[in-house]
């Protein structure tokens, strides 16, 4: 189920679940239900290290919000699956054992963690989706709105072509086809561009991995030519890097327009530098802060304040209507760097502008 109407945004750190309406979470926990107050535990499970914004803002963020709703006095234990499922079915049956208090958990792969998902809810620990959409009896979902991520790609990836015409040639290259949400991208991506540009080849990368973007761009290259591909549509920026590889190795001086999610600091360096058109800016604070407060919502048992986290619903394969808070994201290009990675502190200027992209950021005025 989507939500009907979205605006693309650009959000920044000033915009606040309170201000969207939501209550806040930072009660003192003599008002918390009597079974819990502030010592809670929360398990955050993470899928991979390939693409950095995991380790880098979302746990940090997400650690740092649990200690700010709880006076310092709850806590994050944390694991990383490294796109590895079986490691992280092991890394939750150990929290199950260890009787944390809730779980947030991002899936490696969202189908073969949903048994664990259910030893969770027969423990009597709550699992709240965070960012991909596990299977099983989850209570709850965070994350950006998927399909339109796909729509914001699609949509730019056309406008970089400028006026594309239907016999052009593009290359898509999805992201894994263990991961929900690639499948999401995809769909949103295929509305804005089926019959306003040819996909002469399409590709679904096996975990994510940018080695295997740069063989599929290389293979794709190959099959239609250097010379006739108007644009590819990576489905994030770790395999825009590889892609981009593949395409100078071949020879290819003017790259075409590229696509990206993620808003990774290398690729926002290549996109100022011309090398990648696009990235898809998702506010990792408002998602990540998003988590931490449904997490201790729930444990403490503020139902008012969960059901105001949650008011839209998804359904997955196995469960539907689940409560859940979809945030929106918003097109990085060279003319919004300011406004949006910059002004939500996820970069200072000093680390885009390092000496190799000096001319770059000059031209764009970036100081």
């Amino acid at each position: 189920m989507r939500r009907i109407a979205l605006t693309v945004v650009a959000s920044t750190m000033t915009l606040s679940l309170a201000g969207c309406g939501m209550l806040s979470a930072a009660e003192d926990g003599a008002e918390a239900s009597p079974t819990k107050g502030n010592d809670v535990t929360v398990g955050v499970l993470m899928p991979e290290k390939t693409n950095t914004r995991y380790e880098e803002f979302d746990y940090p963020i997400i650690k740092a919000k649990v200690a700010s709703l709880t006076g310092n006095k709850g806590k994050t234990v944390y694991a990383n699956g490294e796109a590895n499922s079986d490691k992280q079915i092991e890394q939750m049956q150990k929290m199950i054992s260890d009787k944390v208090d809730v779980i947030l958990l991002d899936a490696v792969d969202s189908k073969a963690i949903a048994g664990t998902v259910k030893e969770a809810k027969e423990a009597g620990i709550p699992v709240i989706a965070y960012d991909r959409l596990a299977e099983g009896p989850i209570d709850a979902y965070v994350s950006f709105d998927n399909e339109l991520v796909g729509e914001v790609q699609g949509r730019s990836l056309i406008e970089g072509m400028g006026s594309p015409e239907v016999t052009d040639n593009i290359v898509m290259i999805n992201g894994s086809p263990t991961d929900p949400n690639a499948g999401q991208f995809k769909q949103g991506a295929l509305s804005e561009l089926n019959g306003r540009v040819t996909i002469a080849a399409s590709y679904d990368t096996d975990g994510w991995k940018p080695e295997l973007a740069e063989q599929e761009m290389a293979e794709a290259i190959d099959k239609i030519g250097k010379s006739k591909i108007g644009g590819v549509y990576s489905a994030n920026d770790a395999m825009a890097g590889g892609i981009i590889k593949a395409l100078k190795d071949a020879g290819v001086t003017e790259v075409p327009p590229i696509t990206g999610q993620d808003a990774e600091l290398a690729a926002v360096q290549r996109i100022i530098a011309g090398e990648q058109y696009m990235s898809v800016y998702k506010s990792y604070p408002q998602e990540a802060e998003a988590a931490a407060e449904m997490a201790v919502a729930k444990v403490q048992g503020r139902d008012i304040q969960f059901d105001a986290l949650t008011r839209d619903r998804v359904d997955s394969p196995t469960h539907k209507k689940i409560p859940a808070q979809l945030v929106t994201v918003v097109a990085l290009t060279k003319s919004n760097i300011k406004d949006t990675v910059i002004a939500d502190g996820i970069y200072k200027v000093s680390d885009i502008c390092t000496s190799e992209y000096k001319n770059a950021c000059q031209a764009l005025k970036l100081k």
